[in-house]
């Protein structure tokens, strides 16, 4: 038995068209906001980066690299020139 096959026309100046301004963007129900690609470009964002995300006084998003303290500052001291190895010698006394 042939199963009956239903086919849904419209016209296409019946659909409503999306248009909005080159470079902006709208919140959806989620809350969820979808980046224009030339903006991701010129900030240097890559898929899979971590960004931290402030209000600043303007109420404007900013969204940046999150400050680490520890990626910022480390290997800024050096120790002076031998002392790890005097260090080394006294542990193996």
């Amino acid at each position: 038995m042939a199963q009956a096959r239903y086919y849904l026309y419209f016209c296409m100046s019946a659909v409503k068209a999306r248009t909005r301004r080159r470079g902006t963007t709208r919140i959806s129900r989620k809350n969820q906001v979808t980046l224009p690609v030339e903006a991701l470009k010129r900030a240097g964002l890559v898929p899979g980066m971590v960004l931290g995300v402030e209000v600043d006084a303007k109420r404007r998003l900013v969204l940046a690299p999150p400050d680490d303290p520890i990626e910022r500052y480390a290997g800024i001291l050096r120790y002076p020139r031998g002392y790890l190895r005097k260090l080394r010698g006294e542990w193996r006394a």
